[in-house]
């Protein structure tokens, strides 16, 4: 074989490997979104929809089957065999050698490897091989090779390839690697479920083993891992305890640390419950129904899936009708609608925090050093039945609340004030909640964890507090708010123009329209300096350029990378 015949061989071969590595680096890309969006199609739909013309089905995709249809209406007769090759070829590597869009420089999330991914891949690849065998038997065939009337030069040196098919059929499954993994989930569903079933029936045989064990499970729109955390801390001080850790709070998530770190020995199980959908948190009391329920509040998170507040506040008052009977109903009595749960229930007791409680806080005082407050008991007449001093370096005046939260149940479980009082002093901030970090002279307020409007509005009060060096903000907004989203964001951009704040970097052009405007129509100087970036990472280039030695940061709420405008 000549060199220019394997010039031309090469361009074939180019052609296959440029597609195939497109294709890879897509379905890799696309199976940490499924993963991001917990596996479930519905979610997935979603963002498909909105990523359609960037990420789904592309220009480049578009503009390549435009030009093969081209070429072979108009020029089919006059360009030779080689000359269709290279055109191919060039378009190909032009348009598909680069996989920047599928494969980050950095991710926040990266793919896990977990064992339903290697079951739902396994599952995707036998849907995609006898497309790809058909793809390579049919552009290879001899028949058809010698039925193209482009092709006039002697076909002995050359691969029997068709490279009009070849490319096209290529492109054609580089768009399917995408719709393929919809029927791959919808048939490995049932194994899922089946597979979950067994998870959840080791879990309540494994509680059920363990009669004496406290179960504490908590809910509510926001504060839930705050309050987990309070709560570990203060019953620590004289129980064994197994705590479900960071945001653990799914079925499976759940399932996994009991199962996995439930000893025997443990006495107390604290579970935070989460919720994304009706009937949520029902499913997570089957597998571990609690003796001591704490509800936080009722805001408007997930109000894109729950619909509304009143369906929202419905969820969180599951763990009201599902604490067992003789159970500690623990609740922020500061919070209207969650004051009114649990009180049909005569079998159970109900313990209120809060300015009308009989666990609150008075002589409050916040600031960047942390918290502090004169925490008292009362009793069911309203007397007094003790006070003390709680210091803590967890920052702003919505930890106390959750403080508060802790104590009661604390109580319940007869802990002492004084006992209290040192855990209290000896808290550490949840990781990506207020969490206060120095990085090269720079303070940073790391709550990248919160998307509530209420934490928003606290977490700038906090940044506001600093009383030297300035101040800079760096947020992509809040998610999940349904109707309200653009009204919400646009009251957050209003306080932060309310607060002395010298730059507000916005992440994500098109989301933070409303923070914008919010903070343009409130602002009475030039501050904030308004910065927009496409993501964090060039957000993080402009803090850098901006920030001094002494200066502050606040991070305020992270986007997963489902929310990539770029």
């Amino acid at each position: 074989m000549d060199l220019f015949s394997t010039f031309i061989n090469g361009a074939v071969l180019l052609i296959c490997a440029v597609f195939l590595r497109h294709s890879f680096y897509r379905g890799r890309y696309f199976f940490q979104m499924f993963q991001q969006h917990g596996y479930k199609t519905h979610e997935f739909r979603k963002w498909v929809s909105s990523n359609f013309n960037t990420k789904i089905i592309t220009t480049e995709h578009l503009l390549l089957n435009l030009i093969i249809l081209m070429v072979i209406y108009f020029f089919a007769e006059r360009i030779t065999f080689v000359a269709s090759v290279i055109i191919m070829a060039v378009f190909t590597v032009f348009w598909f050698g680069s996989v920047h869009i599928y494969r980050p420089e950095k991710d926040k999330k990266p793919l896990v490897i977990t064992n339903r991914v290697k079951r739902l891949l396994i599952t995707f690849l036998i849907l995609i091989a006898p497309i790809y065998y058909f793809i390579f038997s049919f552009s290879f065939s001899q028949e058809l090779f010698y039925m193209n009337r482009a092709i006039r030069e002697s076909a002995g040196n050359f691969i029997t390839a068709d490279p009009y098919f070849l490319t096209f059929l290529l492109a054609l499954a580089d768009i399917l690697v995408l719709f393929l993994i919809f029927p791959a989930a919808w048939l490995m569903k049932p194994v899922e479920n089946q597979i979950q079933e067994g998870f959840k029936k080791q879990a309540r045989e494994k509680l059920a083993s363990m009669p004496g064990l406290k179960v504490i499970a908590i809910t509510g729109s926001y504060g839930k891992t705050s309050t987990k955390f309070v709560i570990d801390a203060f019953l620590k001080e004289r129980y064994r305890v197994c705590t479900t850790p960071g945001s653990f709070n799914t079925p499976m998530g759940i399932c996994k640390v009991i199962n996995n770190d439930l000893e025997t020995n443990h006495q107390v199980l604290i579970l935070e419950m989460g919720a994304r959908y009706s009937g949520n948190i029902k499913e997570l009391c089957d597998i571990a129904r609690p003796d001591i329920s704490v509800i936080t509040n009722v805001g408007i998170s997930h109000l894109e899936t729950f619909g509304s507040k009143e369906a929202v506040a419905n969820e969180k008052a599951t763990l009201a009708r599902e604490l067992k009977p003789g159970g500690k109903l623990i609740l922020n009595g500061d919070d209207p609608v969650v004051l009114q749960m649990g009180k049909s229930r005569t079998d159970i007791k109900r313990i209120i925090t809060g300015k009308n409680g009989s666990v609150r806080a008075e002589n409050i005082e916040t600031g960047p050093a942390g918290t502090s407050f004169t925490l008292k008991w009362l009793d069911e007449d309203g007397n007094e039945e003790g006070s003390e001093k709680i210091t803590t370096s967890l920052l702003g005046i919505h930890n106390v609340q959750n403080i508060l939260l802790g104590a009661a149940t604390a109580r319940e479980l007869n802990l002492r004030l004084p006992t209290l009082q040192i855990a209290a002093s000896q808290m550490k901030p949840v990781e990506h909640r207020l969490e206060l970090k120095q990085r090269n002279g720079i303070t940073v307020i790391d709550d990248a964890f919160n998307s509530n409007p209420k934490g928003a509005k606290n977490a700038i009060e906090v940044l506001a507090s600093f009383s030297s060096g300035r101040k800079v903000l760096i947020t992509p907004g809040m998610i999940e708010l349904g109707d309200l989203e653009d009204e919400e964001n646009y009251k957050f951009g209003e306080h932060i123009a309310g607060h002395e704040i010298d730059l507000a970097i916005l992440v994500g052009p098109e989301r933070t329209i409303s923070i914008k405007e919010g903070i343009e129509s409130a602002r009475k100087s030039d501050k904030p300096e308004i910065r927009i970036a496409d993501t964090l990472f060039e957000a993080n280039e402009i803090m850098s350029d901006f920030v001094k030695q002494g200066d502050v940061v606040l991070y305020e709420n992270d986007l997963p990378d489902t929310y990539n405008e770029s």
